[in-house]
């Protein structure tokens, strides 16, 4: 594999296996500090806002220093982020947590922009698309990662301890594969400039697909957020089974991203949107509906399969839309990433606080409805 190609590989691998260590711990975090759904939703409603704030900055910061440089800062960053927010669980200090998942946040957000620019500036040196592939590593850690806390879970080590050694293990991997990231100047040209002006890239075709890119993250923030309180609290699962219902997620949008390009290419983007915002509802449905763990996990399966496609179909076909290969286009369409986030961290939660998850995970059926509607417009 081009050096390039794997150093930015490692970028994607590292966050998000720091990504799933914290989001499948939250019910550690939840009952350490008594949140109610409604109360630990308000806090995980601001962590996409600020990594939104974490991104626009990055691309500012990219433009000066470059994206190697700050990708490498603020993958350090995110590794702090999380040992703060292990310390501030076990110590029990509130404040403490809200500023550690601040950093988190901003330093997810940087990290997310800086190794999508690397990304696109190993494509103009290999000169053919391999961008799926950064999002597919992405997919295998979050994986791993969710299954490193269900075991850790099983065991008596802290929290603090769990994201500690997460920690010590990935900084020297990460630091060891920023030694070739990419330099070149296409790199920081796909900086994320959400509302940069430039005649050449028309808006109005992008709105589609930031729209079908909004309803797949509220989704994707729902099961990150909820899943293994759903599973805890509704169905009586431990914490160790719990985190299973990320990883089988997870696991099935690898799954589905690995033989996406195989599916256009037979049935067309139409008909694979079509479909995953089906399987989608079909998963999210079986969900709500799930009278027991195993059941509602195989539900979380299908809904990541569901939605796997959305995200790099949308890039795809906003390039088409780019002719000067800027990167605005995929630029401005990635906001709907931070949108849904906004949208669905609380979401699921605020509705449990006043009816149940079930209900919550079952009103998301509309948004996997509205995935399959916008098929039509990525052909």
């Amino acid at each position: 594999m081009n050096p390039q190609r794997l150093a930015v590989s490692t970028a994607f691998f590292c966050q998000g296996f720091a990504f799933a260590a914290l989001i499948t711990r939250i019910p550690a975090i939840q009952d350490q500090f008594g949140f109610s759904e409604g109360g630990l939703a308000m806090i995980l409603a601001a962590v996409p806002i600020v990594a939104g704030v974490g991104s626009v900055l990055a691309g500012l910061l990219a433009v000066r220093f470059h994206s190697a440089v700050v990708l490498r800062v603020c993958a350090l960053i995110v590794a702090g982020g999380l040992v703060a927010v292990g310390a501030a669980t076990t110590s029990g200090s509130f404040p403490g947590l809200l500023v550690a998942l601040a950093l988190m946040g901003f330093g997810l957000g940087s990290v997310d922009a800086t190794m999508n620019m690397q990304g696109i500036g190993v494509q103009a040196l290999v000169g053919r698309s391999v961008m799926a592939s950064f999002h597919a590593w992405w997919s295998l850690a979050t994986i791993l990662g969710a299954v490193a806390a269900s075991v850790a879970a099983a065991t008596t080590l802290s929290l603090l301890g769990f994201f500690a050694t997460v920690a010590v293990v990935l900084v020297p991997v990460g630091l060891i594969a920023s030694m070739r990231f990419v330099r070149s100047h296409e790199a920081d040209e796909a900086a994320p400039d959400p509302l940069a002006a430039s005649a050449a890239v028309p808006w109005r075709p992008l709105l589609v697909f930031g729209f079908a890119v909004v309803l797949a993250f509220i989704i994707d923030s729902s099961v990150s957020n909820w899943s293994a309180l759903d599973l805890t609290d509704v169905l009586g699962a431990t914490e160790s089974v719990a985190a299973l219902a990320y990883a089988a997620y997870a696991l099935f949008m690898l799954i589905g991203r690995t033989f996406a390009d195989r599916l256009v290419g037979r049935r067309g983007v139409q008909w694979l949107i079509t479909a995953g915002g089906v399987l989608a509802a079909a998963g999210l449905i079986v969900v709500a509906l799930a009278p027991s763990a195993i059941v509602a996990i195989a539900g979380f399966a299908i809904i990541g399969l569901g939605i796997s496609p959305v995200l790099p179909m949308a890039f795809v076909a906003a390039s088409h839309h780019d002719p000067g290969h800027t990167g605005i286009a995929v630029a401005r369409v990635n906001v709907g990433n931070y949108i849904g986030f906004v949208i669905g961290a609380p979401l699921v939660g605020l509705i449990g606080e006043f009816s149940s998850l079930r209900v919550g995970f079952a009103v998301l059926v509309v948004a996997a409805v509205g995935i399959a509607v916008t098929a039509r417009s990525f052909d």
